[in-house]
């Protein structure tokens, strides 16, 4: 049977935690490594609710792309959000890895999930972070070409909304036509200068600053804001496959209550 260390040996097969930036604090964060598992929830955070659908699963481990421990805590308490989720994860005995930038900068992780999901062809890495240990450049983010040719802005920003099941966009149209398309899962909104320097008419990330905007539409790039969870909840069910290709006599079930949390009017 499979353990919480046999689980986090694959992610690290799979999306090596070397990769992840300075700021990051991926890894396993909480639990028993020789604890076994029969079954895993994978989802993008871990809040209470996925806790209590983790109980309700019977599962041993969460699976999750942000960190659950992301800051340093002085204390672990139910005076605050995080102590109360850090508390239920310890009382219920449910431990937690989280594979964050290293999955976001990994081939086959978060940005290569958002260009499939976008339809872009000839995808290439569009910021470069480091050296892997195979001697090959690792980053976040992804740049391509449009399959099938280009599109108006309009009809490619309708496409964006409905395949990232987004409750919105906020964007910037400079009127250009899309075409070559750079895209950024989560807070990319800093690659913007990698977008231009790659020759991109369009960028697609989130968190924009209105600054951000401001820049682009100064620079003629078309920008979107499609919402953090939609551009990274796409790399879950990939990363559930890996963990069922993996351990086959593990039970690994997609969150089905956790689901973005920011609505429009």
């Amino acid at each position: 049977m499979a353990t919480v260390n046999d689980v986090y040996c694959e992610i690290n097969r799979k999306a090596p935690f070397s990769l992840q930036e300075g700021f990051d604090n991926a890894g396993f964060l909480v639990g028993h490594g020789n604890m076994e598992v029969h079954q895993i929830v994978v989802s993008l955070d871990i809040t209470r609710r996925v806790i209590e659908e983790a109980v309700g699963l019977g599962a041993e481990l969460i699976v999750s792309h942000h960190p659950v421990i992301f800051n340093a805590q002085k204390s672990i308490t139910g005076e605050s959000g995080s102590g109360r989720t850090l508390l239920a994860l310890i009382e219920h005995q449910i431990a937690a890895i989280c594979a964050h930038t290293n999955l976001d900068a990994v081939r086959g992780g978060v940005n290569d999930c958002l260009a499939a999901a976008l339809n872009l062809c000839e995808v290439d890495q569009l910021h470069t972070s480091g050296i892997d240990q195979n001697g090959s450049p690792y980053g976040i983010g992804r740049v391509g070409r449009l399959s099938g040719g280009g599109m108006p802005f309009m009809e490619f920003a309708g496409m964006v909304k409905r395949a990232l099941r987004s409750n919105g966009l906020r964007y910037v149209d400079t009127g250009k036509p899309v075409v070559r398309v750079a895209v950024g899962g989560g807070s990319c909104g800093n690659m913007l200068s990698d977008a231009i320097a790659c020759g991109c008419d369009t960028f697609v990330t989130s968190d924009i600053k209105y600054d951000t905007f401001l820049d682009a539409e100064a620079a003629g790039i078309n920008l979107i804001d499609a919402g953090h969870f939609p551009t990274e909840n796409i790399v879950c069910p990939v990363l559930a496959g890996w963990l069922r290709e993996a351990f086959p006599s593990v039970a690994v079930t997609e969150s089905a209550v956790h689901r973005e949390v920011i609505s429009y009017l």
